[in-house]
C-alpha cells in the first residue's frame, strides 16, 4: 500500500492552498491530493450557472500568498478557477493531484499511527487504498452529488423545464423565456440579472422571506490605484487588510448594534430600487443583519433590474406546481417557461466519508470541536471550514499554517499522534452548543445536528473572528493541555524460544 506523510482531500480553493503551505513550511513531507472529480477548482469548477461569481471580494477570498491582480475585485467563476489553476501550476502542485478518487472510508490505527483510506473511482467503481500519518480534509462543506430541493407538490405537472443551479445544463436556452427563480440567497440574486443579460424575457424571484442585500462595486478603486503605484504584493496586502477590517466591522456592528446597521443597509436599498418599489414587503427581512448571510449586489445589478421592471420579486409561499407554473398560497399563479430552484445546498460532514478509530465507528456529533480544527476522539485529522461571516480563504489559509506548525512540532518532539482530549468534568459541565451558532440560515440549521459540538470556552470553541483566530493559530501554544501529542508504542516482539 502506498504511504504518504500527509493526504489532502479536495483540489479546490482550500486544497490547493493547503498544498502550497505544506510545500513552503514542511518541505520534507511527502503528500498527495485526492480529488473526486476530473478537474480541480471545487466550487468554482462545479457551478456553471449564469453569472456565477464570488460573494466576497477576491482580495480576501484570494490566498494570502498570491496577490489577486485582476481589475475586478468581485470575480466571475472562470476567473477564480483560473486563479486556482495558476496557483497549482506555478507551485508544481499538479503532479500531486489524483483525480477521480472519492474518499469513502478512513480508518485510524493507533498501533501504526496511520490512516488507511479507501477511495472509489466514481466512473468505474474501482476501489483502491492508500495510507498516511496525517489526514487534511479540504473537501468543503456541501454535497457535490446534489443540491437541496424541497418536495414541491405537482412538480411532475409542470410542462416547462426545472433546473437546480448546482446542475446547470450546458445547452439550456432561456432566450425570450419567462423564468421564475425560487430562493432569495446569493445564487438567486446572482441569477436574476445574469439571466436577463443573457436574453430572458422576464425573471421573477419567488421568496418566502427577504434577505439583506448590500451593493459593492465590481472594481475596488483603491486596490487598482495601489497596484498602479506599488508592487503587487504590497498593494494586495494593504487591500486585504482594509477589506478584512471592513468585513469584521460590519459583522461586529450586526452583533453589537443591529438596528443601526439595519437602518444603514435599508437606506441604501431604498435609494437603489427607487421610491416606487415595495421595499417593506420584498426587501426588509424580519431578522437582524448577519443572522443569515448578507448578499452582495455588485454595482447594483440586481436592484437595477427591479427598478426598470425587467425583474420582480414575489413574496409568498408555494402551494404547488401547475402545468403553466406555480400556484401560490395567496391564490395567485406565476406562469413560467423555466423554474430555477435556487433553494440551497446539502451540507455534509467530512466529505460524506465513513470514519473509524481503532475499529470503532466515529459519530462526530458526539465529539467536541477543538478550535474548529480538530475533534475529540479523532487523531491526526484537521478539517478546513471557512468563515460564514467573512471570506472562506481567510480561515483556510491560517488553518493550513496551523497544520504545518503541528507537523513540525511532531517532528521536533518525535511524536506521531496528536488528538484533542477533553477532561470528563469539563465536558459534563459545558453547555453543548451548535458547531455554528448564532446563524439561522436553513442550509446550516438542517445539518447542525451532525456536526461536532462546541462549548463555551477555549479551546472548545469554533470562533468566527479572523483577528483572534489569526493570532491563536499562528502564535497560540500547541502544548496547551488539551492537545495531546504521543509516540507510537514499540511493537511487542515475541521472545525467541530455544528447543529443549
Amino acid at each position: 500500500m502506498e504511504h504518504f506523510d500527509v493526504i489532502i482531500v479536495g483540489a479546490g480553493l482550500s486544497g490547493i492552498g493547503a498544498a502550497k503551505h505544506l510545500q513552503d513550511h514542511c518541505p520534507g513531507k511527502r503528500y498527495t491530493i485526492l480529488e473526486s472529480r476530473t478537474a480541480m477548482g471545487g466550487t468554482w469548477d462545479l457551478f456553471r450557472y449564469p453569472g456565477i461569481r464570488s460573494d466576497s471580494d477576491m482580495h480576501t477570498l484570494g490566498y494570502n500568498f498570491k496577490p489577486w491582480i485582476d481589475d475586478k475585485a468581485i470575480a466571475e467563476g472562470p476567473s477564480i478557477r483560473s486563479y486556482i489553476e495558476d496557483t497549482a501550476t506555478e507551485n508544481n502542485i499538479l503532479p500531486h493531484i489524483r483525480y477521480q478518487q472519492r474518499l469513502e472510508h478512513a480508518s485510524w490505527s493507533s498501533a501504526d499511527s496511520s490512516w488507511t483510506l479507501t477511495t472509489r473511482n466514481p466512473d468505474t467503481g474501482e476501489t483502491s487504498q492508500l495510507s498516511c500519518n496525517f489526514l487534511f480534509m479540504c473537501s468543503g462543506y456541501y454535497s457535490y452529488k446534489q443540491g437541496f430541493t424541497p418536495e414541491f407538490a405537482g412538480r411532475d405537472d409542470f410542462n416547462g423545464t426545472i433546473v437546480h443551479p448546482q446542475h446547470w445544463p450546458e445547452d439550456l436556452d432561456y432566450t425570450g423565456k419567462r423564468v421564475v427563480v425560487i430562493g432569495s440567497g446569493a445564487t438567486a440574486v446572482t441569477l436574476v440579472p445574469a439571466m436577463l443579460e443573457g436574453g430572458a424575457a422576464h425573471v421573477t424571484m419567488l421568496q418566502r422571506t427577504p434577505t439583506y442585500m448590500a451593493s459593492k462595486p465590481w472594481r475596488d478603486s483603491i486596490a487598482n490605484v495601489l497596484r498602479a503605484i506599488l508592487p503587487n504584493s504590497w498593494a494586495y496586502a494593504i487591500t486585504r487588510w482594509k477589506n478584512t477590517m471592513l468585513q469584521q466591522w460590519v459583522y461586529n456592528k450586526s452583533r453589537n448594534n443591529p438596528e443601526s446597521l439595519k437602518k444603514m443597509i435599508m437606506k441604501r436599498v431604498r435609494k437603489a430600487v427607487g421610491p416606487d418599489f415595495d421595499v417593506d414587503t420584498h426587501l426588509t427581512p424580519p431578522y437582524n443583519p448577519w443572522d443569515q448571510r448578507l448578499c452582495l449586489v455588485p454595482d447594483n445589478d440586481f436592484f437595477n433590474v427591479l427598478r426598470d421592471g425587467t425583474a420582480d420579486i414575489v413574496t409568498d409561499h408555494i402551494d404547488r406546481f401547475t402545468e403553466k407554473g406555480i400556484a401560490l398560497t395567496s391564490g395567485a399563479e406565476l406562469e413560467a417557461d423555466i423554474i430555477v430552484t435556487a433553494t440551497g445546498l446539502n451540507l455534509v460532514v467530512m466529505g460524506e466519508m465513513n470514519m473509524e478509530v481503532d475499529g470503532q465507528p466515529i459519530d462526530l456529533s458526539k465529539t467536541w470541536t477543538y478550535k474548529g480544527l480538530m475533534t475529540t476522539e479523532v487523531p491526526n485529522l484537521v478539517s478546513t471550514f471557512g468563515y460564514i461571516n467573512a471570506s472562506w480563504t481567510l480561515r483556510s489559509d491560517i488553518t493550513a499554517e496551523w497544520v504545518c506548525r503541528v507537523l513540525n512540532h511532531m517532528d521536533a518532539t518525535n511524536t506521531q499522534k496528536v488528538v484533542p482530549v477533553i477532561d470528563a468534568a469539563v465536558a459534563s459541565a459545558m453547555p453543548q452548543r451548535p458547531w455554528i451558532d448564532d446563524f439561522d440560515s436553513g442550509y446550516m440549521q438542517r445539518m447542525m445536528h451532525a456536526f461536532p459540538m462546541q462549548g463555551d470556552k477555549q479551546p472548545w470553541l469554533n470562533t468566527q473572528d479572523f483577528k483572534k483566530d489569526k493570532k491563536m493559530f499562528r502564535e497560540g501554544a500547541l502544548d496547551d493541555g488539551s492537545l495531546s501529542f504521543s509516540s507510537t508504542p514499540p511493537a511487542q516482539v515475541e521472545p525467541t524460544r530455544t528447543a529443549a
